[in-house]
C-alpha cells in the first residue's frame, strides 16, 4: 500500500476533502445570515408578523449551518499542522496576522452577537435586535475577508521578504497584504456567490414545502421565495460581473490557469475562438477536437473581437525559463487541465442558470398571479436547483486551488516541498478515513435537521409568544 500511494497525494487529498466540505457551509452561512438580516429588517419596517416568522425559521437553519461550519473549520486548521508543517513555518508570519484578526475580531463579533440575537427577542426593541443580526452578517463577511487575504497571498505574494537565514517569508507591509489586487477580485466573487447560494437554497426549500402542501402557510413560503429570489437575482448579476473581472485578471497574472480553464494548448491567432466543449489530450498536451464559438474567447478576455490568448505549451516554456534555476527542470507546470476546463463551465453555466431561475421565479410569484402554486413543474425545478450552488462553489474552489499547481505559494514554495517531513502513509490514510467518516456524519446530521425543520415548517411559530420563550424557564422543558 505504501508503494502505491504517496504522502503528497494523501496530504493533498485531505486538504481538498476538508476544504471542499468546509466550503459547503461557509458561503451558505454567509448568505443565509445576510438574507435573515434582510427578513428581520422587513419585519421592523413593515410590522408584518410573517417576516418575523421567516426570520426565526430561516434563522434556525442559519444556526445549524453556522455550527457545522465552525466544526469543519477547526478540522481544516488542524490538518494544516499535521500535514503541511513546512508550509506553516514558511507562511506563519504572513498567515498569522489575518487569521488572528479573523479570530479575535470577526469571529468574536459573530459569536457574541449571534448569542445575543438568539436569546433577546423579547428583551430589546425590534430595531436593536435587528441590528444584532446585521452585525452577525457583517462579521461573517469580515471573516471571509481575512481568510481570503491569506489565500490571496498564496495566489499572488505581496508585502513580504524572504529571510536569508531561515528561508521563511516575513511580512514587511500588512497594508500590501490586505491591499492585494487578487483579494479585490476574489472577495466580491465569493460574497456574491454566498448570497446566491443561500438565496437558491431558501427558494428551493420553500418550493419543496409548497409541493408538499400548497395550501398551508402559503404566504410564508411565497414571501420566502420572493425575498430570496430578489437577492438571488441581484447576486447572480454580481457574481457574473465579479467573475468576469477576476477572469480577466487571471488571464494576465496566472496564464497557465487561464489557458487550462479555456482548454487552450496552442497560442491562438489574433481572434481567439471559445471552446464550448472539447476533447483534451493531457498526455500529449493538445486538443483533439472542440466545438468553437468564433471570436468569443477574445471577447471574454479583452472585451473586443481581437486579442490572442497564450496556450499552455508556450506558458510552460516561459515558466521553465523563469524557475528552472531555482526549482529544477523536473517540475511540471501543467495544471489539471480537464478539472479546470469543466469546472469553469459548471461554474459559469450555474451563474447564468441562477439568474434565469430567479427571473422566472419572481415573475411566477408576483402578487397578482398564482402561477407559482399551479405550475408544479417549476417548483420541482426550483427544488432541484437548490443543490446546484454547492457544486458551483466547489467548482470555483477547484479552479482556485488546482490552478496554481505546482505551487502552494505561487512562485515561492511548491506543493511537494510544503508537506510535513515526519508524516507517514499509514497515519495520513487513517486520518483521511476518520475525517471522511466525521464529515459524512456531520453532513447527514445537517441535512436531517434541516429536513426536519422544513417538514415542521412555521407550525410552532403560529404563536409568536412561544417563539420567544426564555429557553431556561421551566416552561421550556415542557415543550
Amino acid at each position: 500500500m505504501s508503494s502505491g500511494i504517496s504522502i503528497v497525494f494523501l496530504a493533498r487529498w485531505q486538504f481538498a476533502m476538508t476544504t471542499i466540505f468546509h466550503f459547503f457551509f461557509v458561503p451558505f452561512s454567509i448568505g443565509l445570515g445576510f438574507i435573515v438580516a434582510i427578513m428581520e429588517l422587513l419585519y421592523v419596517i413593515k410590522k408584518n408578523d410573517v417576516y418575523k416568522q421567516m426570520t426565526i425559521f430561516w434563522g434556525r437553519i442559519f444556526l445549524l449551518s453556522f455550527a457545522v461550519g465552525v466544526v469543519t473549520g477547526l478540522i481544516q486548521e488542524f490538518q494544516f499542522g499535521m500535514n503541511w508543517s513546512v508550509y506553516s513555518r514558511f507562511m506563519g508570519d504572513i498567515f498569522g496576522a489575518p487569521l488572528a484578526i479573523e479570530a479575535l475580531a470577526a469571529f468574536f463579533m459573530e459569536s457574541t452577537f449571534i448569542g445575543l440575537w438568539i436569546f433577546t427577542w423579547d428583551r430589546f426593541p425590534a430595531w436593536l435586535h435587528c441590528l444584532m443580526i446585521w452585525l452577525v452578517s457583517f462579521g461573517t463577511m469580515l471573516s471571509a475577508l481575512w481568510i481570503l487575504a491569506a489565500n490571496s497571498f498564496m495566489q499572488n505574494p505581496v508585502g513580504y521578504m524572504i529571510d536569508p537565514k531561515t528561508g521563511r517569508a516575513n511580512m514587511v507591509s500588512f497594508f500590501d497584504v490586505i491591499n492585494n489586487y487578487q483579494l479585490k477580485m476574489e472577495f466580491p466573487h465569493v460574497i456574491f456567490g454566498a448570497w446566491v447560494t443561500a438565496a437558491i437554497v431558501i427558494a428551493g426549500m420553500s418550493a419543496w414545502a409548497l409541493l408538499r402542501n400548497k395550501t398551508k402557510f402559503t404566504d410564508f413560503w411565497r414571501k420566502s421565495i420572493k425575498v430570496s429570489l430578489i437577492v438571488g437575482l441581484i447576486a447572480s448579476i454580481g457574481v457574473i460581473a465579479a467573475g468576469d473581472l477576476q477572469t480577466r485578471y487571471v488571464s494576465n497574472e496566472q496564464q497557465m490557469k487561464f489557458a487550462a480553464m479555456e482548454g487552450v494548448y496552442k497560442t491562438t491567432g489574433k481572434s481567439a475562438p471559445w471552446s464550448a466543449i472539447a476533447g483534451l489530450d493531457t498526455t500529449n498536451h493538445k486538443t483533439k477536437w472542440s466545438l468553437d464559438v468564433p471570436y468569443a474567447l477574445s471577447m471574454l478576455t479583452y472585451h473586443k473581437t481581437t486579442g490572442a490568448v497564450k496556450g499552455m505549451n508556450e506558458v510552460n516554456k516561459t515558466l521553465h525559463a523563469k524557475y528552472d534555476k531555482q526549482f529544477g527542470k523536473s517540475v511540471n507546470y501543467y495544471v489539471p487541465t480537464k478539472t479546470l476546463f469543466w469546472s469553469f463551465r459548471v461554474m459559469a453555466i450555474s451563474g447564468g442558470w441562477f439568474a434565469l431561475v430567479s427571473i422566472v421565479g419572481l415573475w411566477m410569484n408576483r402578487k397578482s398571479s398564482e402561477s407559482i402554486l399551479n405550475q408544479r413543474w417549476f417548483l420541482y425545478v426550483l427544488g432541484l436547483t437548490m443543490w446546484l450552488p454547492f457544486a458551483a462553489n466547489t467548482a470555483g474552489w477547484l479552479i482556485t486551488e488546482f490552478g496554481r499547481n505546482p505551487w502552494v505559494v505561487y512562485g515561492l514554495l511548491t506543493i511537494a516541498d510544503a508537506v510535513s517531513p515526519n508524516v507517514s502513509v499509514a497515519s495520513l490514510l487513517t486520518s483521511n478515513i476518520l475525517y471522511f467518516a466525521v464529515f459524512c456524519c456531520l453532513g447527514l446530521v445537517m441535512i436531517w435537521l434541516a429536513h426536519r425543520e422544513l417538514r415542521k415548517g412555521p407550525d410552532d411559530l403560529a404563536s409568536l409568544d412561544q417563539a420567544v420563550i426564555d429557553p431556561y424557564a421551566k416552561e421550556a422543558f415542557s415543550k
